[in-house]
């Protein structure tokens, strides 16, 4: 039963919300570590991801509760345990954030080696050592990165790519460590402002965060706060492509523009218009879509999560586009699943060369990940007959009532 059943739709209408971002609303978690106390969040997402980091702290004593107000709680006692194991890890990259927090307040943390989407090398080099600058050694053995310190001390750090997770590492170190810690070429995202928002209500020193310098004063301690989680921009982005698609005039309830700039110029090329609403985002589409050249950067570039649902909307657009992976090396694994469908997609290299097709055609296909499972649910609204996305937990440990949402659209999915 794990599986969504599409049928071609007609053109969409209405409004749909967007939840809080996944990727904001894990690290607001795990930067519940760093306060004893009750912690509450508001806008957090239902879905499988938020359960595995909610597991993950209790692992470790936190008390994590879902109201029925939609809030999550998080009591962190005084004492927690410092290890997060490989069960959980292993199915969450994500996790890998609670290093920092863990060395921050306990000067030690024994964390599995991270799991999740499988888009290639990803390694975890630059969070080890940034926090090598702050103070901190690790070794690993046996599946386990095993960390330690005598107290962390700011100090300069000069990040070589701008990871969003090494990013977030640092910054959650950062705050309790001793003097000034400066991070340059820090990733940008609007989830990593979300997070030095929250730090700073919790009385954190945190500078500049959403730039590419970040500056952060150490203090001696924090305290546990409420925060509502930014809207999710990739959630967002789903549904603008369903949108171009299928056709139709939407309200994306919650969506934050800003957060998109580049995204949305991209579908502006291709014929998608947008404009701020009081709700949040509007969006028409009319006709056939325009293919244009697109190439995944850091923030505030083309996100790399937006790439599946490029490619689903360029494969049915008029002309050829070609579409070029800056990011991971290997997140073109769902392509042979489109191409199933009809799609005329050639991957070389980093890059994919689409010629779009007017229709494509249902079809049995696998999600192998959660965006890429989302785009191929998006898919199947444009194809010919019934496509079965098979591996549908995929898509729900990111989206919240998928198909529920999508149906209030006047799509035809099912699941």
């Amino acid at each position: 039963m794990d599986r969504f059943v599409v049928h071609p739709s007609g053109p969409l209408e209405g409004t749909v919300a967007v939840a809080g971002a996944k990727n904001s609303a894990l690290k607001l978690m795990a930067a519940s570590l760093l306060a004893e106390g009750t912690h509450v969040l508001h806008n957090v997402p239902r879905i499988a991801d938020v359960d595995l980091m909610a597991d993950l702290l209790r692992s470790m004593g936190l008390a994590v509760e879902r109201h029925l107000t939609g809030a999550l709680s998080i009591d962190r006692p005084d004492e927690v345990g410092t290890e997060a194991p490989w069960e959980l890890v292993e199915k969450m990259r994500a996790s890998i954030v609670v290093l920092g927090p863990l060395l921050a307040r306990h000067g030690e943390a024994r964390v599995a080696l991270p799991g999740g989407d499988d888009f290639g090398h990803r390694p975890i080099d630059m969070h080890l050592a940034s926090l090598e600058a702050l103070g901190a050694s690790f070794t690993t053995a046996h599946g386990f990165v095993e960390g330690r310190t005598d107290g962390l001390v700011g100090a300069r750090i000069l990040l070589e790519f701008p990871s969003v997770g090494a990013t977030e590492n640092v910054l959650m170190a950062a705050v309790l460590a001793k003097g000034e810690t400066v991070i340059e070429n820090a990733a940008r995202e609007p989830e990593i402002a979300d997070l030095a928002a929250y730090l700073n209500r919790m009385g954190a020193k945190v500078f500049g965060a959403g730039s590419s310098t970040i500056v952060v004063e150490g203090v001696e301690e924090l305290v546990p706060v409420e925060h509502t989680v930014v809207p999710d921009r990739i959630e967002a982005a789903t549904f603008l492509a369903a949108l171009g698609v299928c056709g139709g005039e939407i309200v994306v309830q919650g969506a934050r523009g800003d957060h998109m700039h580049m995204l949305v110029q991209k579908l502006g090329d291709m014929g998608l218009r947008t404009s701020p609403h009081p709700d949040g985002l509007w969006a028409m589409a009319r006709g056939r879509l325009r293919a244009t050249d697109i190439a995944t950067l850091p923030y505030p570039g083309i996100a790399t999560d937006y790439k599946p649902l490029l490619l689903t909307m360029l494969s049915v657009a008029e002309g050829v586009g070609i579409v070029t992976e800056n990011v991971f090396s290997g997140r073109f694994r769902y392509v042979q699943e489109l191409n199933r469908m009809g799609a005329q997609i050639r991957v070389e290299d980093h890059h994919a060369i689409v010629r779009g097709v007017a229709r494509l055609s249902g079809a049995p296909v696998r999600a192998p990940d959660i965006r890429a499972g989302a785009a191929l649910v998006v898919a199947g609204l444009v194809a010919d007959g019934e496509t079965v996305v098979l591996d549908a937990h995929h898509v729900d440990r990111g989206y919240e009532r998928f198909d529920d949402k999508l149906r209030g659209l006047g799509a035809d999915v099912t699941r």
